[in-house]
């Protein structure tokens, strides 16, 4: 098995895709005005409207109510992506901070509120971890 991609579902595909596009630094690829794709070396984040909610099933995804899931990116400095963040009025919830696990982390949110954390491993063990 293979985790190949996240998809968030919203009422502004556009403005949550220029979002993406901006701190990724990564060009969406349009499917269609309904759903595009943030691919990166990993993973693809998928941006979908609300509108394609009914073909998984009537009410099977709210846009704008996830507060469990946390979308994740290594980055190569934690810290120069926040000086590079603040500027654009991202909504921070945590500045960098070194975890307990090894991981500095910078804690934000989307346009819609889903939380995002760009992380730089930076324990040997974290490296470790991090390193497939």
């Amino acid at each position: 098995m293979n985790l190949v991609s996240l998809r968030v579902i919203t009422d502004d595909v556009a403005r949550l895709v220029a979002f993406y596009e901006q701190v990724t630094a990564v060009a969406a690829t349009w499917a269609t005005p309904d759903f595009a794709e943030l691919v990166t070396p990993s993973c693809t984040l998928a941006v979908a409207s609300s509108r394609t909610v009914a073909l998984f099933g009537a009410d099977s995804a709210q846009p704008a109510a996830n507060r469990t899931v946390i979308i994740e990116f290594r980055v190569a400095d934690v810290d120069a992506e926040y000086r590079r963040l603040t500027p654009l009025g991202c909504e921070f919830v945590q500045q960098p901070t070194t975890m307990p696990w090894g991981n500095r982390s910078l804690l934000f949110r989307d346009p819609d509120g889903n939380l995002i954390n760009f992380f730089t491993p930076v324990t040997p063990e974290a490296v470790r971890r991090q390193d497939r």
